[in-house]
């Protein structure tokens, strides 16, 4: 991750620990993935066994995580200090 924002020079670590919150943003994220695939496949593959939830979901937490990483510091960014991305600055 950028120690500056390359759109605006936003700092992103404002202090040590401040992103510890975004931890529950991804966590939330993550979940709500997890529980759309888990809907997918009972109602798409007819309730398949335990063990296909898990050889699906967690792939797709893999691939998910570098995206998760930055959009729930984003989210958090957003949520808790009120940043605002302002394209003409």
């Amino acid at each position: 991750m950028y120690e500056h924002c390359p759109h605006c020079g936003l700092r992103y670590e404002i202090e040590p620990g401040y992103f510890v919150g975004a931890m529950y943003v991804s966590y939330a994220i993550s979940g709500g993935v997890a529980l759309l695939i888990g809907f997918l496949l009972f109602y798409l593959a007819d309730d398949p066994e335990g063990w296909v939830y898990a050889a699906v979901v967690a792939p797709v937490m893999v691939l998910i995580a570098p995206i998760n990483f930055r959009l729930s510091r984003v989210i958090w960014l957003h949520y808790v200090a009120g940043i605002k991305y302002q394209p003409g600055l």
